[in-house]
């Protein structure tokens, strides 16, 4: 593996003009070093287009949903490592670093640890958990910026075209490539979400949703489930 890393960051991103130009000036850097970053809107209503064109090399239409959109960046992908960053995650500072090693390893794909931003001691738990888990289980979720080998990603067709849990899906076919590589330097998430709806009703909603995927429920059934809980919150 001793080809030199290039990485193609794709962000599928939906009504994120409030945050967008804060969270792709921080990838400007590797930008400038030469590495591919690939906006893929949803539809958004608001001003998100407009903010990210000038902060990316190209923003392209697709239709919504994560999975769906996030194929649709990593069709035009030039890079030989496809990240997958959510909007409201930030890389690390050495990512690059971090990438340029998992890129000379055997590893066919990994993620990062993760640790939700905000001051409150439960979060640092909440994290903890997530990071413990996704390394004995070998699982990850979009939260921890996955990363994969173009090659593999592309031999293995992509996500699948589900409305939730495409993350989890696609790392179990992962598996059987590899062991993730795991990265210890976190990415750090918005707690945003945590925040609003409450945080322990989001670890139970989280981990409701997970068992009853691997129990056999089909994703639309539990993306109907994940809706219905947020309305009920609000």
């Amino acid at each position: 593996m001793s080809e030199r890393v290039s990485l193609s960051i794709i962000m599928p991103v939906w009504r994120e003009a409030q945050t967008i130009e804060s969270t792709l000036s921080g990838l400007q850097s590797l930008r400038q070093a030469g590495h591919e970053l690939l906006v893929v809107d949803g539809g958004s209503d608001d001003d998100t287009v407009q903010l990210a064109r000038p902060l990316c090399d190209r923003v392209i239409g697709s239709a919504p949903g994560r999975a769906v959109q996030m194929n649709a960046g990593a069709a035009v992908a030039t890079g030989n490592v496809l990240v997958f960053l959510h909007a409201d995650t930030l890389l690390p500072e050495n990512a690059l670093n971090h990438l340029a090693d998992f890129q000379r390893s055997d590893a066919a794909w990994g993620r990062f640890d993760v640790r939700l931003s905000g001051r409150r001691p439960l979060f640092r738990v909440i994290s903890w958990f997530i990071n413990r888990r996704s390394w004995l289980s070998g699982i990850a979720t979009g939260d921890q910026a996955m990363f994969v080998r173009r090659s593999v990603f592309e031999r293995l067709g992509g996500f699948a075209a589900i409305p939730l849990m495409e993350d989890v899906e696609l790392s179990a076919r992962l598996k059987r490539e590899s062991r993730p590589f795991c990265i210890s330097d976190p990415v750090t998430t918005d707690s945003r979400r945590w925040q609003k709806n409450g945080a322990w009703r989001t670890v139970f909603l989280m981990w409701r949703i997970r068992w009853r995927f691997w129990r056999g429920d089909s994703p639309e059934s539990l993306a109907k489930l994940y809706r219905a809980d947020v309305r009920r919150e609000h």
